[in-house]
């Protein structure tokens, strides 16, 4: 039997339990920075050193946490279906657990880009960007992360996705931050929808809502879809 697909668009809330914080959660600092410091472009052209030392501190970070039983979980139903997560994070926490289908919607730490081609993406691992590191093509390498004000490249795709999903899951976000957000609109009306977040999230349309934290809401609706 053919499997039937899974989308899940996971947030900030999931990686939130391995240890990474989340800016929303604290006034729009984000590891005391202001969001227009260390998350646009115009930040990075005023300060450059600033912006890659920060995410040089993220990226270190990312190191030093473990995927937790949200994102095991989620694993578990590359058994039956064919997954596909979207996430809006920045880590790599889901690959790490054993995810085998990640869409980044806003990039990805372990990666830079060159500056002046949006497409030169490099593998970077662990290693931190400095001013002088250069892409390929000549240019300074920058991190390959969709600041706020940029495009979102990955959105269509996601949104495509969005279209063929038989069930769909979001974990951890608030539903808040567009175009990801979005997504929701593109799921076809009468396929079953599953929100796990510990606070109460808005979404306008027939949702299962869990409201648990991932490590334990997002098990039972794992479980719930193994048994069918």
């Amino acid at each position: 039997m053919e499997k039937k697909n899974v989308v899940v668009l996971t947030g900030a809330g999931i990686s939130a339990e391995s240890g990474i914080p989340t800016f929303r959660d604290a006034d729009g600092l984000w590891e005391n920075y202001r969001v227009e410091d260390v998350a646009t472009y115009d930040a990075y052209l005023r300060n450059p050193e600033l912006v890659l030392n920060f995410y040089n501190e993220r990226r270190r970070q990312l190191f030093k946490v473990k995927p937790n039983e949200g994102h095991r979980q989620l694993v578990r139903l590359e058994e039956r279906y064919n997954v596909v997560v979207v996430t809006q994070n920045i880590d790599n926490l889901h690959e790490q657990a054993g995810s085998t289908n990640v869409l980044h919607l806003h990039g990805l730490l372990t990666q830079a880009r060159s500056d002046r081609n949006d497409d030169l993406i490099v593998e970077i691992g662990s290693r931190d960007i400095h001013l002088g590191d250069l892409a390929p093509d000549g240019a300074q390498l920058r991190p390959h992360i969709v600041w706020f004000g940029e495009a979102v490249p990955n959105i269509e795709p996601a949104a495509e996705l969005c279209r063929k999903a038989d069930y769909f899951i979001v974990v951890g976000t608030s539903m808040n931050v567009y175009p990801a957000a979005g997504l929701i609109h593109y799921v076809p009306a009468g396929v079953p929808c599953y929100l796990v977040d510990p606070k109460a999230v808005a979404v306008y349309r027939d949702v299962t809502v869990i409201q648990e934290k991932a490590s334990t809401g997002v098990k039972k609706v794992v479980d719930a879809l193994l048994e069918l």
